[in-house]
């Protein structure tokens, strides 16, 4: 499948379009130094990285709208302290002249993150994001509990990369991050990337109630290469129909956005499956 057949591919499923929980935007600065990173890949991750969708934002939207991408939030994410209730407030106002942007936030483990996301919350945030790898901080840090319970009350989702891939950070892993799911079992969390390459730990997360995984760069052929998933869990996926959401991590792939919705129908677990993942859940979780 190209690019070009993804509105048919939609439309032959029945769906309005698609809805897309994992998706960036940043402001320039902070997204040409993501692509500085990334044009050093084969140093960081040992692979070549050539960002596919390298384009000014206005034409990054207009791919988006041909692909049919109805809904999607503009992911940002914080390095370091400082930087989280500037991101927020930039990530408001994007969202507030981007049609089909929600609004979305972050934070940081730093004195004054429940303050700001509380200010984000009353400003109708509607998903954040959090990097465990690239924020190198333990989701368990103290400045964070009020922070998790606030989102875990307002039931506003949270994507979460807390996974190892592509490389591993001192707080990745399934561990630190189910261990803010014991302290706190009803947050509404999203586990980014399927949770790479720990699968099968991550999976497990669903035993509380509001978890759920987006697809973000999982199965395809990219990702395969390093670090595959486990085709014994293939069942386990369909098991997890209203669990699994689409995400892509648009613009930052190096390869075709269609490649990820070609990985996720050779799975094969059907129709009904594939409307879940690629419109019913991300609308549910995104509450539109």
């Amino acid at each position: 499948m190209r690019d070009a057949d993804v509105p048919g591919w939609w439309r032959r499923l029945g769906l309005e379009g698609l809805v897309d929980v994992h998706v960036h935007f940043l402001p320039d600065q902070v997204m040409n130094a993501v692509w500085a990173y990334f044009d050093q890949a084969s140093e960081h991750y040992g692979t070549a990285w050539p960002i596919n969708y390298r384009t000014s934002v206005e034409e990054r939207l207009k791919t988006l709208e041909a692909l049919g991408v109805r809904a999607f939030p503009a992911l940002v994410y914080p390095h370091k302290p400082g930087m989280a209730a500037w991101l927020n407030a930039w990530a408001r106002d994007f969202a507030s002249v981007t049609p089909g942007c929600v609004s979305s936030g972050t934070f940081f483990p730093e004195a004054g993150a429940s303050a700001y996301v509380r200010e984000a919350l009353e400003a109708g945030t509607r998903i954040f994001k959090v990097h465990v790898q690239v924020g190198d901080y333990d989701p368990r840090d103290g400045e964070l509990d009020d922070v998790w319970g606030q989102l875990a009350e307002a039931a506003v989702p949270v994507v979460v990369h807390c996974g190892s891939g592509p490389i591993p950070g001192r707080h990745t892993g399934p561990g630190p991050f189910g261990e803010v799911l014991r302290k706190h079992p009803s947050l509404t969390a999203v586990i980014a990337h399927l949770g790479m390459p720990e699968y099968v730990e991550h999976l497990a997360l669903t035993s509380y109630p509001n978890v759920h995984l987006d697809t973000t760069m999982a199965l395809t052929p990219f990702t395969e290469a390093l670090m595959p998933f486990p085709r014994s869990l293939t069942s386990r996926l369909g098991d997890l129909q209203d669990r699994i959401v689409l995400g892509s991590d648009f613009p930052n792939i190096p390869y075709d956005y269609a490649v990820q919705l070609s990985a996720l129908e050779s799975l094969d677990l059907g129709d009904t499956w594939l409307r879940a993942v690629c419109w019913d859940n991300g609308t549910r979780l995104l509450g539109l």
